[in-house]
Order: C-alpha cells, then structure tokens, then sequence
C-alpha cells in the first residue's frame, strides 16, 4: 500500500501522477497555511508549486549519489531575498518540502497520508486556539519626564487594574530629558479601562501612554 509507484526507470504516466498529486497538496498545504492566518500571495504562491519542485528535482537525482550530493550543495546556496517568514510559514515550506520528497520517490499514497495528518493536526491547532495570546495580556508603553523616578511609581494602580504587570525595559528619548518604560500587563478583564488610562496619565504629567496587543517575536 505505501510501496513507491516508480520502479527502475521514471515513465511519462508516472510523471504526470506524480506532478499532479504534487500541485494539488501543494495547493490544499496553501489553503491550509492561509487558514486563520495573514500571509503575502507571493509566499502562498510558492508553497502552492514548491512540492512539484522538489518532486522533479528528487526524480532527475533518484540513484544518482553524484548528482544528489551536487544539488544539495545548490540548495545550500540558495538565499531567498524576501521579508523574514513567521514559524508557521517556516513549518509549512518543511511540509511542502517532505511533500515532494515524497512524491519524487513515487511514495504517493504515503503523501496523501502525510498531508491529511498534518493538515488535520493544524486546523485542530487553530481552531482550539493553541497558544494564542489572550485579550487580557497587553503591552503597555508610558512616558515620563526624566525627573521621575520609575521604580514602583505605577505599583498601587497595576494592583488596582492588573493581575500582574512587569517592567521589560526602559529608554531614554528626546534627548534624554523622557524616559519610555515599557510593561507586559495582564488586565483583570479583557478590556482597558478608561479609568486605568486616565490614573496613569495623572501619574505621568499627561505625557504619551500607549496601551496595545502584545506583539510575539514570530523566530525560531
């Protein structure tokens, strides 16, 4: 059931099921990537015919050990000149890959099953929301002149309005005479209150408060 459809020499029908059964997983592994997430065409494009790809290079090397070892010193110099990918489109160009190596070696059925557990797993994945950041956990930037000294001057308010709050780190700007102090919070509701916004500016002299989503570092 999961024996290679090629035997010793690579024929034109074989070919086409191969290249077939590659574009269209690779077609579902862009839908699947594009599910629950923002991505560039570009990026959904490329996973879309990457399978292909790798299948057609993985049949031109299949039992060619100098041949292979001359396109994986290739691949190792390929750079590819785009923004930096998240983890999940990482984690899909590793699927889309081990798609075609699958498909380059004949093993279709073992693609097929490959692709249904993995896209399976990461729909469940989004779907329950797996490690997603909850609308209580906020980031929280607040100016303050430079003779104010920060250390535990928003302590009573976190307590009042915060399950926890913890300084991340501290800046100067406009030329020294501010400082930036930047928080990780987690609200007692889901929501800001205005009257938390409106303590902490009396406690900073009205200057710049900015209240938002935290923003993941998105690297491996």
């Amino acid at each position: 059931m999961l024996s290679s459809i090629i035997e010793s020499t690579i024929t034109l029908n074989t070919f086409f099921i191969c290249t077939g059964v590659s574009l269209i997983l690779g077609l579902l592994s862009a839908l699947i990537c594009k599910f629950k997430n923002q991505t560039t065409q570009s990026f959904l494009i490329t996973i879309a015919i990457l399978p292909a790809i790798v299948q057609t290079v993985i049949m031109l090397v299949n039992g060619n050990i100098g041949a292979g070892v001359a396109v994986a010193g290739s691949f190792s110099l390929v750079r590819f000149r785009s923004a930096q990918g998240t983890a999940r489109e990482i984690a899909a160009v590793f699927m889309v890959m081990a798609i075609g190596l699958a498909t380059g070696m004949g093993y279709i059925t073992l693609a097929l099953i490959f692709f249904a557990v993995v896209a399976v797993f990461q729909i469940l994945l989004c779907l329950f929301n797996f490690g997603a950041i909850k609308d209580s956990e906020r980031s929280l930037k607040i100016t303050i002149p430079e003779d104010l000294d920060y250390e535990g001057i928003f302590d009573d308010i976190f307590e009042k309005y915060t399950k926890s709050a913890k300084l991340e780190g501290v800046k100067t700007s406009n030329l020294g005479t501010l400082y930036e102090l930047k928080y990780d919070i987690v609200l007692k509701g889901n929501t800001v209150p205005k009257a938390f916004l409106d303590e902490l500016r009396t406690r900073n002299g009205n200057l710049n408060i900015v209240c938002g989503q935290v923003q993941m570092k998105e690297s491996l």
